[in-house]
């Protein structure tokens, strides 16, 4: 009988030591697969600069979407609104274009992007579909994205954060 309880407090020193060894397993897995996701969200929610390209009106109401969802500072975000001041844009990582107030100046935006940096062009049905020379042109280029719905816009600004690097300084 004496040897059945020593069999089963060694049993129990065995079961803890399992129960740790997965607990520190998951975390460092959990830490290794998602941490870095999580990270670049964060840095990219607090650091990134988004250039948005549109007009007066639609400049605004796009600036108001961004902020208004809570992840995005004001801070962050600049407007663009004539093909003058497209140099301003070298800063930034991320393009929001709306397509119906820049689509004769699409191909600056695009030499203007550097390689790592997302492109969201913006074009809601109202306003035509975007031409097939034009969604080849982008199709050429690395981390674009074309959206035609508001909401998913957000979901596509968000998933590029993750997907694209930004540059340390």
């Amino acid at each position: 009988m004496e040897h059945l309880k020593d069999a089963i407090d060694a049993l129990k020193y065995v079961n803890a030591a399992f129960v740790a060894a997965s607990v520190i397993s998951v975390a460092v897995l959990w830490l290794a697969g998602i941490g870095p996701a999580l990270w670049r969200l964060g840095n990219g929610l607090a650091r990134r600069k988004i250039v948005i390209f549109a007009n007066n009106d639609m400049l605004a109401s796009l600036t108001n979407l961004l902020c208004d969802s809570g992840l995005f500072r004001r801070s962050n975000l600049s407007g663009i609104t004539t093909t003058g001041d497209i140099g301003r844009c070298e800063a930034a990582t991320l393009f929001l274009v709306y397509w119906p107030d820049w689509r004769d100046n699409i191909d600056d935006i695009l030499h203007r992007k550097p390689d790592s940096a997302a492109l969201v062009v913006y074009a809601p049905r109202e306003h035509g579909p975007v031409p097939d020379d034009v969604l080849n042109r982008l199709n050429e280029h690395r981390n674009v994205i074309l959206t035609n719905f508001r909401g998913r816009l957000l979901n596509d600004l968000v998933t590029s954060m993750i997907t694209t690097s930004y540059e340390k300084k």
